[in-house]
């Protein structure tokens, strides 16, 4: 058999390097060569402080507002490029950005400990059994779905306001006896660690750099998010046109979220199942399609008291409202309409192997829903709900409006 050739790989191009609060201290001998060797060196302000002695080629701070596509880097391929970040690169930093322009095998990362990992340090807490969260330039609500009874969560913020909104936002919602602790400016010569509890926090001065570790503690009657599907109707605010939590909990179930997909949920209503939708997992993505100006304003202030504020809400009428969507991966199609174009629409829009799921509680949208199991198939499911209600002085079930549902995966 003739030889393999052999073949060297090139050089990686562009170096990360992971720098914390003690700075040049901090780094290790490779992370040193790889910063005093670079022909460009990216970073912010705060990393040339901490770094910029050990800096002989050309320097360039981030623009403000920040570049995502990173031109400037790019248009350096092929020579030494430095970038300077915060900590643990590919932990909510750059070296994440970076990684969706450049191959892994152009790269070498030195990475330094998390803020994250300095402030479990600090506390004694193991990161594994604990929840994190990066509410940096993020709306604080999405610490909403994190806050159970005895969680300990570690919340990355923005800035030295946060920790006090946070506490503001812990108070408000039943979990004011939780115990907040600012970690500030971890790692470095300035570093302190402060306590206090939600509903008596007094901390002044927080540094803008900090990690802020809650030890949740609910009273009675705390706004608590169950974690499974089904929640109950009383969290939302509604006019009375929601998927009712029987019905909505076997409708998630028939929708079955997979990571990172999009729902287009049509005829949202108050935004109940596309905030389920949301909640069942951080990476889903998902649309309410409302033609109601009152209710799609509604669900917007729904998706933030359930801590998903990325449900984005368009205004219109469906088929309409739907061209120029993010493609869906799953359709659900709710209410008691008839119009057979927004079936249309939508199947036309579902990739092959996409789900559709649809409700039915008027007979014009049932004979809709079984027209459309003759003659794509699919499985038709009749759902009936009872509930005891009092008749004189005694009980009796009072039946809720059955719903007709078909699921139907595009061949």
């Amino acid at each position: 058999m003739p030889a393999e050739k052999e073949t060297h790989a090139l050089p990686a191009w562009l170096a990360i390097v992971g720098i914390g609060e003690d700075g040049v201290a901090g780094l290790g001998d490779e992370a040193k060569r790889l910063i005093a060797e670079a022909e460009f060196v990216f970073g912010g302000k705060r990393h040339f402080d901490l770094a910029g002695s050990l800096v002989t080629g050309e320097t360039h701070q981030w623009p403000t507002p920040f570049d995502p596509e990173m031109e400037a880097v790019l248009d350096r391929a092929g020579r030494r490029v430095c970038v300077l970040a915060s900590g643990d690169p590919f932990f909510h930093g750059v070296g994440v950005t970076l990684a969706r322009k450049v191959a892994a095998a152009d790269m070498v990362v030195v990475p330094a400990p998390s803020s994250f990992s300095l402030a479990a340090s600090r506390l004694g807490w193991a990161l594994q059994d604990i929840e994190t969260i990066s509410l940096h330039g993020r709306p604080l609500d999405l610490i909403r779905p994190l806050l159970h009874p005895g969680a300990r969560v570690l919340a990355l913020t923005s800035d030295g306001a946060a920790p006090a909104k946070v506490a503001t936002l812990l108070s408000g919602l039943g979990f004011g006896a939780s115990r907040l602790t600012a970690l500030e400016a971890l790692g470095g010569p300035d570093e302190v660690v402060r306590s206090a509890r939600a509903d008596d926090f007094n901390l002044k001065n927080v540094n803008p750099l900090n990690v802020l570790a809650l030890e949740i503690e609910s009273e009675a009657q705390a706004r608590i998010l169950p974690l499974a599907s089904g929640l109950s109707d009383d969290l939302f605010e509604s006019d009375g046109q929601i998927t009712k939590r029987e019905v909505r909990a076997i409708t998630l179930s028939a929708l079955a979220p997979r990571r990172g997909e999009m729902l287009w949920d049509i005829g949202a209503g108050s935004g109940s199942i596309a905030i389920e939708w949301m909640l069942s997992h951080s990476s889903l993505r998902a649309v309410a399609i409302e033609a109601d100006p009152e209710r799609a304003e509604r669900i917007r202030r729904n998706a933030s008291a359930f801590g998903v504020p990325g449900l984005a809400v368009v205004e219109g009428e469906a088929p309409s409202a739907l061209a120029g969507l993010p493609a869906p991966d799953v359709i659900f199609i709710g209410g008691g309409g008839t119009d057979a174009g927004v079936f249309d629409a939508a199947l036309k829009a579902l990739p092959s192997g996409g789900r559709c799921v649809a409700n039915a509680v008027t007979l014009e949208m049932e004979t809709l829903l079984v027209a459309r199991q003759a003659e794509l198939g699919g499985t038709l499911t009749r759902i009936a709900i009872s509930r005891a209600a009092p008749v004189g002085t005694m009980q009796a079930w009072r039946p809720a409006l059955p719903v007709t549902q078909w699921s139907w995966v595009k061949p």
